[in-house]
């Protein structure tokens, strides 16, 4: 385990540069302004040298491992450090009596810093908890995954949750230059950069102040020594650019959340932008139809009846034709679904009719819809009363189709878009039909 000496180790030569560069001060995090501004309880943590037990939730490489380090300088306490990749619960338990040993010999704190916690399964978790009640540890975890879905709920009601964003671009871009200035970092070798060189590795970070600082270091080994580094040395280090996208966590429902909410605000550019961002990222083209068929549904519905069709043709050609010729029937679908009216009115009859069945239960059907096939159903007046449509003027019976206790009830509601004005109208003709 990782002992005191962890910032001189982290300063050591030949290490990488973001080890090197790991904040040795507070002032030294960037882009975390949200959590720890003046008079934020985590700040005040920090000035104050307290830690509570801790969630530290975000992407990769904004800051989680190096706020622990800090909060247990900080404190005095002294840092231990697990990976839940390949930590056991032998490992668990023996760091909890190494610092319940360390506690009564030398009055030492010691701050467990647990990486990729929600890999642990809820046996794992609980172990913690005997520890973290008598004080023994204080515990700092760090997950890329919601901590509500990832962890136990004993856990989480002894630890507070800290949300960690993706660094912007800006600020990447000044550790990037504090890297190139500072004698941890690259200051003295005589790497220098242009501000456009920064700028692309700081784009091609996505949010990730390691990936950055490795970008950096890579593009200044394999450039010529005594040149800046620009656009085109940075451009041949980076290659084809990968996507920081994890499909089974935040940011894969994130981006569908964008796409969704793209095409019911009609913003074809929108849409096919997370469209292209879930495809490119190498996700299942199979599960990005099947959102899109939804919205067919949910978002237009009547207000165009043949998006439902669009959805369907864009999955037979997408079958048909694999990746990547088929994926522009997808951005295809997406496009069409963005530009054409919309109306959640199915969705709301659904939900109307849900509610109103689970209320209501089974109520009988009315003895002159029912089917009459037999004599005795005839006997007991199934189909007696009944109006065959065809038969009535306009095709418009005067007469009632729900049960007797729902009379009057409405639950689908057209709108006055799209293909559903049409519907509007002839319901409206309807009824005065009926009236009549």
């Amino acid at each position: 385990m990782p002992g005191d000496g962890l910032f001189e180790e982290a300063a050591g030569a030949g290490r990488p540069l973001a080890e090197r560069m790991r904040p040795a001060a507070l002032e030294e995090i960037v882009g975390q302004d949200k959590v720890l501004g003046p008079g934020s309880p985590l700040r005040e943590s920090f000035l104050k040298g307290e830690a509570g037990s801790l969630i530290f939730w975000g992407p990769p490489g904004v800051g989680k491992t190096s706020l622990a380090r800090l909060l247990a300088r900080g404190g005095d306490f002294h840092f231990s450090a697990l990976s839940a990749v390949d930590a056991t619960l032998k490992d668990v338990r023996a760091a909890a009596e190494e610092a319940r040993e360390r506690l009564r010999l030398e009055g030492r704190r010691t701050l467990l810093f647990l990486d990729e916690i929600h890999r642990f399964n809820k046996a794992q978790q609980d172990a913690f908890l005997p520890s973290l009640e008598d004080g023994t540890l204080t515990l700092v975890g760090a997950t890329t995954e919601n901590p509500s879905f990832a962890l136990n709920a004993a856990l989480l009601s002894r630890s507070r949750v800290v949300r960690l964003e993706s660094l912007p671009e800006g600020a990447l871009a000044a550790l990037l230059r504090r890297a190139l200035a500072d004698p941890r970092g690259l200051g003295g070798s005589g790497v220098e950069a242009e501000d456009s060189a920064l700028e692309a590795i700081a784009r091609a970070a996505d949010g990730d102040a390691r990936r950055a600082l490795n970008l950096l270091e890579q593009a200044a080994s394999a450039g010529p020594k005594g040149v800046p580094l620009d656009l085109g040395a940075v451009e041949r280090v980076l290659g084809a650019k990968v996507l920081l996208y994890d499909k089974s966590g935040d940011q894969h429902y994130d981006i569908i959340s964008a796409l969704h909410k793209s095409v019911r605000s009609s913003d074809p550019d929108a849409a096919v932008y997370w469209c292209g961002r879930m495809l490119l990222a190498g996700d299942d083209p199979l599960y990005v139809l099947r959102r899109l068929t939804r919205m067919a549904s949910e978002d237009i519905g009547n207000a165009d009846p043949a998006a439902l069709g669009m959805a369907r043709a864009a999955r037979e050609a997408y079958e048909f034709l694999g990746s990547p010729e088929g994926e522009l029937a997808i951005i295809q679908l997406a496009a069409y679904l963005a530009c054409v009216p919309k109306s959640d009115a199915a969705e709301r009859a659904w939900d109307s009719v849900r509610a109103e069945i689970q209320s209501s239960g089974s109520l009988p059907v009315p003895l002159h819809l029912r089917n009459a096939p037999t004599r005795l159903a005839r006997e007991l007046g199934h189909g007696q009363g009944y109006v065959h449509a065809h038969d009535r003027p306009g095709a418009v019976p005067d007469m009632d189709c729900l049960p007797e206790a729902l009379l009057g009830r409405g639950f689908y509601r057209p709108t006055d878009r799209g293909r559903e004005r049409t519907f509007r109208e002839y319901l409206a003709w309807a009824r005065s039909l009926k009236e009549r």
